[in-house]
Formats: C-alpha cells, sequence, structure tokens
C-alpha cells in the first residue's frame, strides 16, 4: 500500500454526482481496491431555505455542482519521478457511467494541493489537545503570536478554542484553532 495521497476532482454529468460516488464505492468495494482509491466525497453545505410562507426548512447543496472528489493512492513513476495514480485506478474512475474525465490540462488528473483542501473542508484534520479549560496556554501563530492567555472554551468539534489573553489592560477573549495554541510548561 502506498504512504502517500493525493485528492482529485472528477468532472461528473450535472446531478449525477452522488450516483457516481456511490458507483466508484461500490467498484472499490468488489474489486477489493480500497488501498488505491480511499475515500470518494461530493463536497455539500447546508443551506436554510426560508419558503415563501416563511417557514424555515434545511437543505444539503452541493457546493461544487457536477464534480466529485476523490482520494487515491499515489507512487512515484520511475522514469519522471512524478506522483501518479495507478492505471487501474485511472481506468476504474474514468470508465464510471456518468464521468466525463480527471479536472486537469488534456484530461490529465492534476492534484489538489494541501492548502485547497484545507480549503474545501474535505479532510478533516485530527488535533490533540493536551489542554483544558482553564490552563495557561501561548499562542503559537496568527496575529497574537507568543501572547500567554487561559484556555476559556474548547470546541473540538469546529477545531476552535477561545482564550481570554489581557489586551490594553482588558481582559478579551480571542477566537483561535486548536493548533495554534499550546500549553504553558
Amino acid at each position: 500500500m502506498a504512504e502517500i495521497s493525493k485528492w482529485y476532482v472528477v468532472h461528473t454529468y450535472s446531478g449525477y454526482e452522488n450516483k457516481v460516488a456511490a458507483n466508484i464505492e461500490t467498484v472499490v468495494e468488489n474489486r477489493k481496491m480500497q488501498d488505491y482509491i480511499l475515500d470518494v466525497q461530493v463536497p455539500t453545505e447546508l443551506v436554510t431555505e426560508i419558503k415563501d410562507d416563511g417557514s424555515k426548512k434545511e437543505i444539503e447543496r452541493k457546493i461544487f455542482p457536477g464534480y466529485v472528489i476523490v482520494k487515491l493512492a499515489v507512487f512515484e513513476n520511475e522514469d519522471s519521478g512524478e506522483l501518479e495514480m495507478t492505471d487501474d485506478t485511472w481506468y476504474v474512475i474514468r470508465n464510471t457511467r456518468g464521468v466525463t474525465g480527471f479536472v486537469g490540462p488534456e484530461g490529465k488528473p492534476v492534484p489538489l494541493s494541501d492548502s485547497e483542501i484545507a480549503a474545501l473542508g474535505v479532510e478533516k484534520r485530527v488535533v490533540e489537545v493536551n489542554y483544558a479549560k482553564g490552563d495557561m496556554v501561548t499562542i503559537i501563530d496568527g496575529a497574537f503570536d507568543g501572547i500567554i492567555g487561559v484556555v476559556d472554551e474548547i470546541n473540538t468539534e469546529n477545531n476552535m478554542v477561545r482564550v481570554i489573553i489581557s489586551m490594553l489592560g482588558r481582559e478579551t477573549p480571542v477566537e483561535l484553532e486548536l493548533d495554534q495554541v499550546e500549553k504553558q510548561q
């Protein structure tokens, strides 16, 4: 199994995103390709829709209609040194009903960058929290880098921590990501 994996974007017929994702997952299961095709997602968001009568309804809407994102194991090409997916992986995805091709120049698959993946929120990062409410922490990233504060609230579900810092003689709450602070020694 490959230790390296990359996310790729697959173009589909509009409205076929969920069917394509389900078909790919079925093929992965049937052909035992779990080590090559690691994850298949259709990025969605929850949207509150307000009807004419004033009633509210939450619906799940596709962020990128016509696209499915797949996480594939990649291997180093011996000739070029580039990271590439296997021919079998390419063939399975490319020949799935409803798929028109990979996103990239001339249909050549181009992986998404780490920053693009983070912006999409496709992959959840697991952050180990070694501090608790009331602990003294140092902010190690961002505008308040180097400032010491006290943990007020930890929200692991949203990857957020609220820290109370002293700014201009007043206690000020600051919301940060979990990995932007570390416990005081």
